[in-house]
């Protein structure tokens, strides 16, 4: 025992001089050879579990290097993709370096990510096994992953205190919010494998305590260390929300956390009635019910899940090899000083001299002495039995004070874990007081604040209803002056009217007074003068009366005449006096109601003054409103354009992100589509110059320049997009080219936008740099588009045009030869061979006028569907757009001239009787198939109701029954000449026909032997036909 002590003691300097320099490339050598090692030993194909110092050496690893860079590479070698054992082990180890490892283990490890996706995606197609356990344990590691990713505080393996969880959400109810729908995947994927394991196991069995029972069960460990933390942080944020937000938002939370809840609690027992378990680990207990998370109090009842794993405990393959040895020392060395106590209680204590002569004790005999022996030997094997069960017995009572020892650890530990966490809530209480009265001073300043607003607001809103009442009472009163204003003028116009009238009158009148006083002036000078010459006539009278005194009776009579006379004029006078009176009342009253009618008039020119000054007011009133409301509404607008155009450079840095997005690489586009993108943009960017000058020509109106922003900023992310994914199927150098000139034009584009969105700027705004930017796109599109669309697409109808007329000639011409060698057939040959070639050649006659007709029949059809799909375009317009279609057709015919005259020579290779009647036969096939392409390419986008299209169809029966009448022609002309050509064996001996046999039956295997090379010869002719093909014509761009 002592020699073995002493090399075990030996062991650490043998290895220290065994240790080589302490050069930097040596120790690196020595750390990637021990890592390799551990790593092939952890990761097998064996179905065992994991070996804990395997494991922890790799732990080690992570932590001497800082990374996983060495783990990395050795995985990378390993057969992960063909062995389902394998792939679940590695996800074990890989979970393990993930929780305890370094943690830049989680950085080196994301590159990586896609390549776990791709390996979970394979291993998902298989039901059952360790394939599907592989599938979800991956599916787990990519989300673990990504939630470290994304959340950077947490550690690998979760442990957090309250006051870092607190800190995790920055104080913003949405980080909280997020985070537990993240806490609620993560964990769902750990509840996933949980059930997934225990569906594999058969647990009518003890498939525990199995080795590939153990394999299954030995990553649940990690994923129980998980739960327990997942649920805990998970009850903490759920009451947190529910302290911030209304109980019916988080309703859905609540039923996914009791849905979890259940599967954890269930997986949890089931876990501690296993074996395995009872010695790695101590498996907490969830409560009965779940948390009340609707009453607040109920977090001070909820109790943090702990899982202790003792110290002492280790994996079933681990090897204390110290400890065995301590353990085997003091075994031994108790057992030897147990036997020489029993031989020196039954002996007595041995002579200093000869302990072992046993002829000088007591004098005993020889045969004494060896029945003594044989007693000795007996005692000796009840000595070791007895010894053996109180070892049992000793090891049974050290587990269980070791067990006992453990419990009261965990006990102690989940005691302090309970004071701290007690503490934390204590702290975290206060903390949480101060918050709340904190938020109900803030709630109580912002009720005031929202009281004094809820106020100002409805004060707002009355004066806003009286501001409504009163400009619509305006608008009212406005029409209403407008009707009085109309009425005033009318009555003003009728008043002018008036007044002429009336000034016409007054005029009359005042000449008709005129001219009465004239006539009464000229009657009273008449009168006057008739009196005068009256008193003259009677002062003549009287002197003629004095004369003529001598006739009385004459005088008297000539006085009782004049006396008439006068009183005649008297009264006449007194009449015209009364009639002057009377035109002069008439006069004064017609002034009277002059003066009043200019009286009223003033004060109707008064009234209508007023009233048109006050309307003139509130039209002048209106129309400053109706300025503050247009000015209001152009700044509506304008801050409606703002908008849209943040929303739109939004959508834009949107797209440019996406170009570094290392998510975004697995998507590819074609540079066709790209094309027809940067096309689209460039139209959207001609509408929306459009619509920005039309903006600047009238400000009102901001529609048609919103619409253009929208849909121009779609397409252009859209081109960005699609540029970067176009990217991905490039060279090198074009990518970065056009990577680097989307990015340019993508910043071109928000530099557009920013001199739309500001008002000092937006006259001047120009596109052009976004206009040039998208040329570039779409030049570098058709530099990246495939070699087979070189042609000009101007050039695409005269092409088409040409290999049409080029078949039609091809056609012509074979008809032709045939024709020819027909006539030279019946002039050089006769009989049986005649008749052959005249059938043949019918046939291929018959094939070729079949052609014909479909070729006519093809361009009736081409022509219809140009006609019927060009609209306004020209025929060689309408080609070009559709160049796929029109590549397929030069291409189908091509195809059909070459097998016209290809069918031709083998015909008359046939009828020199220097071809095969095969080749002819294949190249009637090649023609029929030829023929097929060219249908399929004329009526794919024709009208199904198309009359051509019939006669098409019916050109196509008859060029596949034509090529069967060929083939049959063929194959009778063969049978025909062979039966001619029939060998004649009369003749021959037995040795010569054995001989014949014997080369017929090689010829036959090398027949045999050409015939499967060239079948296997064809096949790879064809695919790479199908290859070339597909890349002139751009098969694989569709694929994609």
């Amino acid at each position: 025992m002592e020699k073995v002590t002493s090399s075990v003691k030996q062991v650490p300097a043998q290895l220290m001089r065994a240790r080589p320099g302490n050069s930097l490339e040596a120790e690196k050598e020595n750390f990637e050879r021990g890592q390799s090692v551990s790593i092939n030993k952890a990761i097998n194909a064996q179905e065992v579990a994991v070996k804990e110092k395997h494991a922890r050496t790799c732990i080690l690893g992570t932590h001497h290097e800082k990374g996983a860079q060495t783990f990395w590479s050795v995985v990378n070698r390993l057969p992960l993709s063909s062995n389902a054992v394998l792939c679940w082990k590695f996800c074990h180890v890989f979970h393990k370096l993930l929780r305890d490892g370094h943690p830049s283990v989680l950085l080196d490890s994301m590159r990586y990510k896609n390549e776990l996706n791709d390996m979970s995606r394979m291993w998902g197609h298989l039901s059952e096994g360790y394939g599907k356990l592989s599938c979800i344990y991956l599916k787990l590691l990519i989300t673990k992953m990504e939630f470290h990713s994304k959340n950077p505080r947490f550690p690998g393996n979760l442990q957090m205190n309250d006051r870092q969880l607190e800190e995790t959400g920055e104080n913003d109810v949405n980080n909280f919010f997020q985070l537990t729908v993240e806490m609620f995947d993560y964990l769902e994927c750990e509840l996933n494998l949980f059930q997934a394991v225990f569906s594999s196991l058969d647990m009518s069995r003890s498939v525990s305590v199995t080795a590939a029972g153990q394999c299954r069960l030995a990553p649940l460990i990690q994923v129980i260390l998980d739960c327990s933390h997942l649920y805990d942080y998970t009850v903490k944020l759920l009451f947190k929300l529910h302290s911030c937000l209304p109980a019916d938002t988080l309703q859905g939370h609540r039923d996914r956390f009791h849905e979890q809840f259940r599967k954890l609690k269930e997986l949890l027992y089931r876990s501690s009635n296993l074996q395995y378990f009872k010695r790695l680990i101590q498996i907490p207990q969830l409560p009965e019910n779940p948390p009340n998370f609707l009453r607040a109090s109920a977090l001070s009842e909820h109790v943090s899940p702990v899982v202790v794993i003792p110290v002492e405990s280790t994996s079933p393959d681990s090897e204390p090899v110290v400890e065995t040895d301590d353990l085997v020392e003091m075994n031994s060395s108790s057992q030897q000083n147990l036997f020489e106590n029993k031989f020196d209680d039954l002996f007595g204590s041995p002579g200093p001299t000869d302990p072992f002569n046993f002829n000088s004790q007591n004098g005993m005999s020889k045969d004494e002495r060896d029945k003594l022996i044989e007693q000795l030997y007996r005692e000796i094997a009840s000595l070791k039995e007895e010894m053996a069960s109180i070892k049992v017995e000793s090891k049974r009572l050290i587990s269980q004070l070791k067990g006992r020892v453990s419990e009261l650890e965990a006990e102690l530990a989940e005691q302090q874990h309970l004071k701290q966490q007690a503490l934390d809530e204590n702290e975290f209480l206060k903390a949480e007081l101060e918050e709340v009265k904190k938020r109900q001073d803030d709630t109580e300043k912002a009720q005031r604040s929202l009281t004094e607003i809820e106020r100002k607001a409805q004060a707002n809103e009355q004066r806003y209803t009286k501001l409504k009442e009163k400009y619509t009472e305006l608008v009212q009163n406005h029409a209403d002056l407008l009707r009085k204003n109309a009425e005033v003028t009318k009555q003003m116009t009728s008043f002018r009217q008036t007044q002429e009238d009336m000034e016409q009158v007054k005029k009359e009148l005042e000449e008709t007074v005129h001219q009465l006083k004239e006539d009464i002036q000229q009657q009273a000078q008449e009168q006057t003068c008739a009196f005068e010459s009256l008193q003259k006539e009677l002062r003549s009278r009287n002197e003629v009366l004095e004369t003529l005194k001598s006739s009385h009776a004459d005088s008297q009579q000539a006085s009782t005449v004049m006396a008439s006379t006068i009183e005649s004029l008297t009264s006449e006078k007194e009449a015209l006096s009364e009639a002057a009176n009377q035109k002069e009342s008439t006069l004064s009253r017609l002034h009277d109601e002059l003066e009043q009618l200019k009286e009223t008039l003033s004060a109707e020119r008064d009234n209508t003054s007023r009233t048109v000054e006050g309307l003139q007011n509130q039209l002048n009133e209106k129309e400053n409103h109706e300025q503050t409301l247009e000015k209001q509404l152009l700044d509506e607008q304008f801050a409606l354009l703002r908008c849209a155009l943040e929303e739109a450079e939004g959508i834009v840095q949107d797209a440019l992100s996406r170009l570094d997005d290392p998510l975004h690489v697995g998507c590819t586009s074609s540079a066709d589509y790209l094309i027809t993108r940067c096309q689209a943009a460039v139209d959207s960017l001609n509408r929306l110059q459009d619509g920005h000058t039309k903006y600047l020509s009238d400000t009102s109106d901001v529609s048609n320049l919103l619409q253009s922003v929208t849909l121009f900023t779609h397409l252009m992310g859209d081109t960005i997009v699609q540029g970067s994914a176009t990217s991905h199927m490039v060279p090198m150098e074009q990518a970065d080219r056009l990577l680097e000139v989307c990015k340019q034009c993508g910043s071109e584009v928000l530099a557009y936008f920013s001199s739309l969105k500001d008002a000092t700027t937006l006259s001047t705004a120009d596109c052009t740099k976004v206009r040039e930017g998208l040329s570039q796109i779409n030049a570098i599109g058709e530099e990246l588009r495939p070699k087979g669309r070189d042609i000009k697409q101007k050039e695409l109808g005269d092409l088409v045009e040409q290999e049409m007329a080029a078949t039609s000639a091809a056609v012509e011409t074979a008809t032709a030869r045939i024709e020819e060698m027909l006539s030279k057939s019946r002039a050089g040959d006769t009989g049986v061979k005649l008749e052959v070639n005249e059938r043949i050649l019918a046939s291929c006659t018959d094939l070729m006028h079949a052609v014909k007709m479909l070729v006519l029949a093809s361009k009736d059809l081409q022509r219809d569907i140009v006609e019927s799909g060009r609209g306004a375009a020209s025929q060689k317009e309408f080609y070009a757009k559709n160049s796929r279609w029109t590549e397929g057709l030069i291409s189908a015919s091509k195809a059909v001239g070459w097998g016209a005259t290809v069918l031709v020579d083998a015909a008359d290779m046939v009828v020199q009787g220097k071809g095969k009647f095969e080749e002819l036969m294949v190249c009637s096939h090649e023609i029929a198939a030829s023929t097929a392409q060219l249908v399929a390419a004329s009526k794919v986008k024709a009208d199904k109701d198309n009359a051509n299209l019939g006669k098409l169809r019916q050109a196509s029966r008859g060029v596949n029954e034509a090529t069967a009448s060929v083939v049959a022609s063929t194959k009778s002309g063969k049978s025909q000449i062979e039966e001619t050509d029939t060998m004649d064996f009369s003749s021959m001996t037995l040795t010569q026909i054995k001989r014949q046999e014997m080369d017929s039956q090689v010829r036959v295997l090398e027949l045999e032997s050409e015939l499967q090379k060239e079948r296997q010869r064809l096949g790879g002719l064809r695919k790479k036909h199908y290859e070339l093909a597909g890349v002139s014509e751009g098969w694989d761009e569709d694929t994609k």
